[in-house]
C-alpha cells in the first residue's frame, strides 16, 4: 500500500493528502491495468504521491486546476518508465509470464475490494494487452476502460489528437483480433469454473474432453518455483487434459475456493490455509467450453490473496 502521511497541521500538504486519498482508487485502476502488476502498481503510487507533494515549494495544490487530471497524467507517465523495468525483469523470467491477479476475499460476491472497486479488466485480457507497446496500452487502457477522450489522452501522455486516434486504432484493432467482444454470464462463468475443477480434482479425464474446447491453451506461470516447471503453453485438448490429470506438484490436500478474480469468477487453490495457485478460465463465446486456461502459481504473485478463512 502506498504509505500517506497523517495529517497535521500543514493545511495545503493535508489539503493535497486527502485530494490524493480521494483519487487513490482511480489512479489504482489506471496503472495496474498498464502494468499488471499489483507490486509496481503500488511503487508508481508512491512515485506518484511523492511528485505531487513535491510540487508547489510545499503547496501541491497550487496552480493546479484540475488535481485528478493531474494526478492521473503524473501516475500514467510514472507507469510508462516503470514499464521498461518490467520488460527488463521479463528478459530473465522463468517459464511464462502472467499478470498478478487481483483476488476478493471469501465474502465478497461482487467485485468492491479495495483493489477490485477500480476498473479492471480481466485476466485474460491483461495477457492481451501484454502484446501492446507501452503507449498503445496506455490509450487503450485510459479510453477503452476508463472512457478518456482522444483530447484528454493526449493532454497526459503529451502526444498530439492525431497520433492518439493512431494509437487508439491500432490497440483495438489488435486487442480485438486477439480478444473478440464478448463476456460469458457470471453464472455461466460460475458454473464452468465448477464443472471444470470437478473433473480436474476428480481425474475424470471424460469429463475434461467434454469441458475443454479443442484449440484449448493452458499457461502456467510458476516463476521456477513451484514443480514441475512448465515452461511453456500446452495447446490441445489431449495434451492440456493430461498435464491436468497427471498429479504431480500440487499440495498433497488441493482444496479449491470459488473466488473473483479481477472481477471474474474464478478459483484458488490452497495448501492448507495458504493460497497455491489462482485458477482463471477463458471460456468460448458460447460458453460451454473452456479454450484458456490461466494458472498463476508465483507464489511472488499470490501476496496479495487473501488467505483461506474457511
Amino acid at each position: 500500500m502506498t504509505e500517506i502521511p497523517v495529517p497535521g497541521t500543514d493545511a495545503p500538504f493535508d489539503e493535497a493528502t486527502g485530494v490524493f486519498v480521494d483519487h487513490r482508487e482511480l489512479l489504482f485502476g489506471v496503472v495496474y491495468n498498464m502494468l499488471g502488476s499489483v507490486a509496481d502498481t503500488e511503487d508508481v503510487l508512491q512515485e506518484t504521491w511523492l511528485s505531487w507533494t513535491a510540487r508547489g515549494g510545499g503547496a501541491p495544490l497550487a496552480g493546479v486546476d484540475n488535481p485528478r487530471a493531474y494526478l492521473v497524467r503524473v501516475a500514467v507517465n510514472h507507469a510508462l518508465r516503470r514499464r521498461a523495468v518490467i520488460n527488463r525483469r521479463r528478459e530473465t523470467y522463468v517459464g511464462a509470464w502472467l499478470p498478478e491477479p487481483l483476488v476478493a476475499e471469501a465474502d465478497q460476491d461482487t467485485a468492491d475490494g479495495p483493489a477490485l472497486r477500480s476498473e479492471s479488466v480481466s485476466l485474460a485480457m491483461l495477457v492481451v494487452l501484454e502484446s501492446l507497446t507501452p503507449l498503445e496500452r496506455a490509450v487503450f487502457v485510459l479510453g477503452e476502460v476508463f472512457g478518456y477522450p482522444h483530447a484528454e489522452i493526449a493532454e497526459i501522455i503529451d502526444r498530439s489528437p492525431a497520433a492518439v486516434r493512431q494509437l487508439a486504432h491500432r490497440a483495438r484493432e489488435h486487442v480485438h483480433t486477439r480478444r473478440p467482444r464478448y463476456r460469458a454470464h457470471p453464472r455461466v462463468r460460475r458454473e464452468a469454473t465448477e464443472r471444470f475443477v470437478r473433473a480436474a480434482l476428480g481425474g475424470d479425464i471424460a469429463e475434461l474432453m467434454e469441458v475443454l474446447a479443442p484449440d484449448v491453451t493452458a499457461w502456467t506461470d510458476a516463476g521456477g518455483k513451484r514443480r514441475p516447471a512448465i515452461l511453456r503453453p500446452v495447446h490441445g485438448r489431449d495434451k492440456v487434459a493430461r498435464l491436468l490429470t497427471s498429479g504431480r506438484g500440487g499440495p498433497r490436500n488441493p482444496v479449491f475456493r470459488y473466488r473473483r478474480v479481477n472481477g471474474d469468477d474464478a478459483a484458488v487453490l490452497f495448501d492448507g490455509d495458504a493460497p497455491f495457485a489462482v485458477l482463471v478460465l477463458d471460456l468460448t463465446p458460447e460458453g460451454d467450453r473452456v479454450r484458456g486456461i490461466y494458472v498463476v502459481a508465483n507464489p511472488d504473485k499470490l501476496t496479495s490473496v487473501p488467505k483461506d478463512a474457511a
